[in-house]
């Protein structure tokens, strides 16, 4: 039904979002939807100063090229936009922002945890938690 676009970055900086709002727009469809990933303080009893994250680039890329597609196709999305932050992520900030379009919200509904989901499991992106004492915890 649609050529589907895609973009997938990683990047080294703050995620601004506004950026990436038109990469969704085409005139056949009627739904948009977003996901933004930001760090949180607490987790249980667990206080957290800023996570950390790192990556093999390449390999990282390629694989959240491979996602982007499946979903495209699975979920007759018209666009995906998914990027990764790495390096320091302090309290409030994004470390993932995933965007997807399609004619009907069922769709992108659904595309967007199973995008999370195998992000978090395929892509070689490696998350450390940092307390407020600055010790590290490596998050598989």
């Amino acid at each position: 039904m649609f050529d589907h676009r895609i973009r997938v970055e990683i990047l080294d900086e703050p995620i601004q979002q506004n950026l990436y709002e038109g990469e969704l727009s085409h005139p056949d469809v009627g739904a948009h939807a977003w996901f933004l990933g930001v760090t949180r303080r607490r987790t249980g009893d667990q206080i957290t100063a800023t996570l950390h994250y790192e990556a093999h680039r390449e390999m990282a890329l390629q694989q959240m090229r491979v996602i982007a597609s499946e979903a495209s196709d699975m979920f007759s999305l018209a666009a995906v936009v998914l990027i990764h932050r790495l390096g320091n992520v302090s309290i409030g900030q994004a470390s993932v922002l995933v965007g997807c379009s399609s004619a009907h919200r069922p769709e992108v509904f659904s595309a967007l945890p199973w995008i999370m989901n195998r992000l978090k499991s395929d892509v070689p992106i490696w998350k450390k938690e940092i307390n407020p004492q600055g010790e590290g915890t490596w998050v598989h």
